[in-house]
C-alpha cells in the first residue's frame, strides 16, 4: 500500500528502535529520539514495538493514502487531521483510500510519531530501518522525506479505537528537569563551575537536532591545568574518549550540548555529565526556549529510574496487546 508524500514537513524521517552494535566503528544507533512515544504509536496500531514509523519534528507532513489503513500519532501535541477534520493523539483511527493526513502547528513538545498498521517498509540497513542522515543510511535513501516520495507499507492492517490511558501519557512542558549522573570529567570544572551547572536554569537554543541539543545560560569555570599532550588548548579539550549517548559537553565552558542518538561516538571534548536513559525522551521533546534544570543523581537512583521506565513500557505492552 503506497503512501504519497505531498509535503514532507520539517526533517521527517523513517525511524525504528535503532541499530545497535556499530557504535564502536562510528555508526550511531539512530532510531526514534523519543523511544516511549515511538513504541506507543506502534502498539496502538498493532505493530511490533520496533516497526518503522515517521518521526516528525515541529511540523508534520501531508500524506495521501492510496488504500484504507489504520494509523496512530503519539508524542508532541501536533494535531493530526484527516481531510481537515481533527483526529485524536494517542489513539488509533482509520483512514480511507484518497484521504489526506495533515497536521496543525506544534503546541507542546517537539517530535510526533506516525505509525501505520504494517509499518513503513523501507530497506533494512545494518539491522535497522532507522534513518541516519549524516551517514546516508537507512530510511528513504538515507535522508529526510521529500515531496513526491512514495512510502511502502508492510503487511498488516491494524485495529482502530485503541487508546493510551491518560495516566501513561507523558507531560509535555516548556520547563523541565533532566536527571544526570555527573562525570566522567566534571573534575575539570571548579567547585563553582559544578555548582553553576546544577543551579542554572538553562534555555534550549534553536541548535537542537538528532545529533545534539545546545543550551545557554551560564559560563562554567574550569580549573587551571596543563592541557594533555595532543588535546589542544581549549579548557574543555581532553585526549579523545568515547561519548555515551546523553553525555554533556561544554566546549569552551559555555553552552552545554547533550549528545543524542545521531551523535558521533567519540572525540576530544570533556563530558561533565550524562543524562540518564529514562530522561532522554524528555530531552527529545524539548523545543527551542525550553527552560531546563539539570538534577544530579547517583547510580542507584539512575538504575531505579531505568526500571521504572521499562516497567511503564511493559504496562503499555500489556494494555495494548
Amino acid at each position: 500500500m503506497p503512501i504519497e508524500v505531498r509535503k514532507p514537513g520539517l526533517a521527517t524521517t523513517v525511524q525504528d528502535a535503532g541499530r545497535s552494535g556499530y557504535y564502536d566503528v562510528g555508526i550511531p544507533p539512530s532510531g526514534a529520539l523519543d523511544q516511549f512515544s515511538f513504541r506507543v504509536a506502534n502498539r496502538l496500531v498493532g505493530n511490533d514495538a520496533g516497526a518503522g514509523v515517521l518521526e516528525c519534528v515541529y511540523l508534520g507532513p501531508d500524506l495521501v493514502f492510496t488504500e484504507d489503513a489504520v494509523i496512530a500519532v503519539a508524542g508532541a501535541d501536533m494535531q493530526p487531521k484527516v481531510n481537515g477534520d481533527p483526529r485524536p493523539l494517542w489513539e488509533s483511527f482509520e483512514v480511507e483510500a484518497g484521504d489526506v493526513l495533515t497536521f496543525g502547528f506544534c503546541k507542546n513538545g517537539a517530535r510526533a510519531y506516525i505509525a501505520v498498521g504494517g509499518g513503513f517498509d523501507v530497506p533494512v540497513v545494518l539491522g535497522s530501518r532507522a534513518t541516519y542522515a549524516l551517514g546516508g543510511l537507512g530510511g528513504v535513501g538515507g535522508r529526510p522525506l521529500a515531496a513526491g516520495d512514495v512510502l511502502q507499507v508492510g503487511p498488516g492492517h491494524g485495529s482502530a479505537g485503541r487508546s493510551l490511558p491518560e495516566d501513561l501519557r507523558p507531560t509535555l512542558s516548556k520547563e523541565v528537569e533532566v536527571r544526570v549522573v555527573m562525570g566522567l570529567y566534571d573534575h575539570v570544572l571548579t567547585s563553582g563551575g559544578r555548582a553553576d551547572f546544577l543551579a542554572t536554569t538553562w534555555t534550549l537554543t534553536p541548535v537542537a537536532d538528532r545529533v545534539g541539543f545546545r543550551y545557554k545560560g551560564a559560563e562554567l569555570a574550569t580549573v587551571d591545568r596543563e592541557p594533555p599532550f595532543g588535546a589542544g588548548q581549549d579548557p574543555s579539550n581532553i585526549v579523545d574518549a568515547p561519548y555515551p549517548i546523553g553525555s554533556i559537553q561544554v566546549p569552551g565552558g559555555v553552552e552545554p550540548i547533550i549528545l543524542h542518538r545521531d551523535a558521533v561516538s567519540g572525540g576530544g571534548y570533556l563530558m561533565i555529565a550524562t543524562v540518564i536513559s529514562g530522561d532522554l525522551d524528555v530531552v527529545a521533546q524539548s523545543a527551542p526556549n525550553t527552560r531546563t534544570r539539570f538534577v544530579a543523581v547517583g547510580l542507584d537512583e539512575a538504575l531505579a529510574a531505568r526500571r521504572d521506565y521499562r516497567n511503564r513500557g511493559h504496562r503499555v505492552a500489556e494494555l495494548l496487546s
